[in-house]
């Protein structure tokens, strides 16, 4: 006798049929699991969202509340021809009269001309002192913890190419450079640095002579001191700057002066015939760009708590945070702060006070006008933002009650935190009962088809037990 083999032929039922309905229905429990997960995803993705919105508005209080902000300052100069200025760190509001004498100068010094820069001058050695040229005549000093550098000048290397090359790797305190013209080439040797204390002075020996027997690495030497009138000559000598800064003498190796006054940068450009007037003053620009981004951060947050808590009547479509308790407590937060008072300044109370003004939608204007009208106490105006006073309720500021509301909202044990952790839990949860379920649904739909497997088979047995029947009987009654 034959096994059916495809299940539903022996029992003439529809088996896929049943027992895919059967399965669709015990699904739907794990349907119901999956479309819970999928609403919960959805609400961590908006809940990502808004902890996004805090963060950048945590970052834009921290600003505006910073320190460095209120000390910041900004400086100009009447001349940016003869005089350029920064301020920096510690720089305090002032006005300041500067005069050049006379800029920082590197010593320059240059050779003869020679036929080119491959030109042999020999070989032999040059050492390279750095210091000061003081007196007429000169006498050189050497520079304090300067060593002097003696540059080898052996077979291949004797071309005024070479020895530029050489005197450059040396780390003298020298750059050399080749000047070509019509007539030939000239090395010339400058001071890397400006100031009177890095002069230089060469000295040199000579082991072979140069080409045809001519000039050699004498040539290259500068010793006004001890051989005068040879070697190489002077274009300009090293010098350092001087000016005078409301009156007082400054002299200086470099032409920047840092931090000349307190904070102050003062790069100088030309010799001056007036005074250039440098002034120093608190950095409103920046103050009012910061109290700007804040208003703009804060609005931003409060209009993305805004869509995704309301009900839209004609759509009948709810946000993913409608009714939501975290959310809600944090919108209640943000303008319980806004509609308090202040009394860390005795200038202002309320930040209307300065031009920060509450909207009908809840957002925040800035009134320019206001602001620069209360930029021009900048003491009092930092205190009402950033005062960290807590002596009582109100003694604080408003951008610091912020900064202390935002840090708890992202903290640790936040509500944005504990709440987003609650929610992958459930779908973790949520997930691990899919995955069980997933197991027992496909036992129990092996265990039915197993079932119908086994009926098609008796069933198969009965129709040919009873073919075979009426095959006997309708013999007998022939």
């Amino acid at each position: 006798m034959t096994t059916i083999s495809s299940t539903g032929i022996g029992s003439k039922l529809d088996v896929e049929a049943i027992v895919t309905a059967t399965m669709a229905d015990l699904r739907t429990p794990e349907k119901l699991i999956t479309s819970a997960n999928s609403d919960l995803k959805s609400q961590l993705s908006t809940y990502g969202q808004l902890q996004s919105y805090v963060s950048s508005f945590q970052d834009k209080a921290n600003a505006l509340g910073s320190i460095t902000l209120w000390s910041q300052t900004t400086a100009a100069s009447s001349d940016t021809s003869a005089a350029t200025v920064t301020s920096g760190s510690g720089a305090a509001a002032g006005r300041y009269s500067l005069e050049v004498q006379s800029l920082a100068s590197s010593q320059t010094t240059s050779s003869v001309v020679f036929p080119s820069s491959k030109h042999s001058l020999g070989e032999g050695q040059l050492t390279i002192d750095l210091g000061s040229w003081t007196g007429d005549p000169s006498t050189f000093g050497l520079k304090t913890g300067s060593t002097s550098v003696t540059v080898d000048i052996g077979p291949g290397e004797s071309s005024l190419a070479a020895i530029r090359d050489k005197i450059n790797a040396a780390g003298a305190g020298v750059t050399a450079t080749i000047i070509n013209d019509s007539t030939g080439a000239r090395l010339s040797i400058r001071s890397s640095k400006t100031g009177e204390d890095n002069a230089f002075r060469i000295s040199a020996t000579e082991t072979t002579p140069g080409d045809d027997g001519g000039l050699g690495l004498s040539a290259l030497a500068y010793d006004p001191e001890n051989n005068p009138g040879s070697g190489m000559a002077l274009n300009q000598s090293a010098g350092n700057a001087q000016a005078t800064l409301n009156g007082i003498a400054i002299s200086s190796e470099s032409n920047t002066l840092d931090n000349v006054a307190d904070g102050l940068t003062l790069n100088l450009l030309k010799k001056t015939t007036s005074a250039v007037d440098v002034t120093v003053s608190q950095d409103t620009a920046a103050m009012t760009s910061a109290v700007n981004d804040f208003v703009t951060s804060y609005n931003n947050l409060a209009n993305y708590i805004k869509s995704q808590t309301k009900y839209n009547p004609d759509s009948k479509v709810a946000g993913s945070l409608q009714g939501d308790s975290t959310t809600i407590g944090i919108q209640n937060q943000m303008r319980s702060i806004l509609n308090g008072n202040s009394t860390a300044s005795s200038k202002f109370t309320r930040l209307s006070d300065v031009g920060i003004t509450v909207q009908k939608d809840g957002t925040l204007q800035v009134s320019t006008s206001k602001l620069n009208d209360a930029m021009t106490n900048i003491p009092e105006l930092k205190k009402l933002l950033s005062s960290s006073d807590e002596t009582t309720g109100e003694s604080s500021g408003f951008v610091y009650r912020f900064k202390k509301m935002a840090s708890r909202i992202l903290g640790t044990e936040g509500p944005l935190t504990t709440r987003t952790a609650g929610i992958q839990a459930t779908i973790k949860r949520n997930s691990d009962r899919i995955d069980d379920m997933e197991t027992r649904l496909a036992a129990t739909e092996k265990r039915i088809r197993a079932q119908y497997e086994a009926l098609d088979t008796n069933m198969a047995k009965i129709n040919s037990l009873g073919s075979y029947m009426s095959t006997q009987l309708s013999a007998l009654s022939k």
